[in-house]
């Protein structure tokens, strides 16, 4: 296995970054560590992932895990339904006989046999029960894993840049814990939110930046908010009103908020956001 980061992480183009996590992000890279990352969705947790290989222009694996995931599956599938149908047609190139060809790797047998360093995000952690969890940080650890079918250790070529994203749905294990570093993303202040906004909108008018903004914070502050907004729907939404030539910021000011759907995704949400908006306007 072989390990070459030399470069610390400063950030991305489109990436706003905190000395605090950059600092946690190079310190798990220097010390070949997960970096675990909690947060309320939206506060950037996954982009993060997308920001540290943009930055050190290494390809990026994505393990999207589900509740009903199996390690195995993350690791390698051995797709014995194709082997079986080659088997009784025998139209197949492939030599049945030989498992190894029906054999393909899962997302982090890919990050171990890729030929360049990579970064592998393991997105929404917290979806898997403990098992999964900690079997998982045991391959991580090893940097290893064995296909039982062909009697085949997997060792990795490079050790990935391992980013691991949870949103706290579900308490993770204290041996998982154990084994990783930690930092809590904080939903961003108003002052953060507006430096984010301009890196995707380098020229946006500042009367609409602050009322944009302003106006977003005061919406998320409504009660009974099951799915409050999050920067991405800020982002979207901001979009959306550049794009309505009759739209002027100064309505934000009276309550007069367009396209609140870009905002609010449940119908409970968004009705209350709508009583909301309507109480401003008297």
């Amino acid at each position: 296995m072989k390990d070459n980061i030399t470069e610390n992480f400063t950030g991305a183009t489109r990436y706003v970054l905190d000395q605090e996590l950059a600092q946690i992000v190079n310190i798990s890279m220097a010390l070949e560590m997960p970096l675990l990352l909690k947060g309320e969705p939206g506060t950037g947790k996954t982009m993060l992932a997308h920001a540290i290989a943009e930055s050190l222009k290494m390809p990026l694996i994505v393990l999207n895990v589900k509740s009903s995931m199996k390690l195995v599956e993350a690791l390698y599938q051995y797709d014995t339904l194709t082997r079986l149908n080659d088997s009784r047609f025998g139209d197949s190139k492939r030599d049945v006989s030989r498992i190894e060809s029906y054999i393909k790797m899962g997302k982090i047998g890919q990050a171990f046999t890729a030929e360049y360093r990579t970064v592998l995000l393991i997105d929404e952690i917290d979806k898997a029960d403990t098992d999964f969890q900690d079997d998982m940080l045991d391959v991580l650890d090893q940097m290893e894993f064995d296909i039982i079918e062909i009697d085949k250790c997997i060792q990795a070529r490079y050790r990935p840049v391992i980013v691991i994203t949870s949103n706290a749905k579900k308490d993770l294990s204290d041996p998982f814990l154990g084994r990783c570093n930690f930092h809590h993303i904080a939903f961003p202040d108003p002052k953060m939110m507006r430096k984010i906004i301009r890196v995707h909108f380098p020229d946006i008018d500042t009367h609409l930046l602050e009322n944009a903004v302003n106006t977003f914070y005061q919406l998320r502050q409504i009660d009974n908010i099951e799915k409050k907004p999050a920067t991405r729907e800020l982002i979207n939404w901001i979009r959306a009103v550049q794009s309505d030539s009759n739209f002027n910021p100064g309505q934000l000011n009276k309550g007069d908020v367009p396209f609140m759907g870009v905002l609010f995704k449940k119908s409970p949400d968004y009705e209350r956001a709508i009583r909301f908006s309507s109480s401003r306007r008297r």
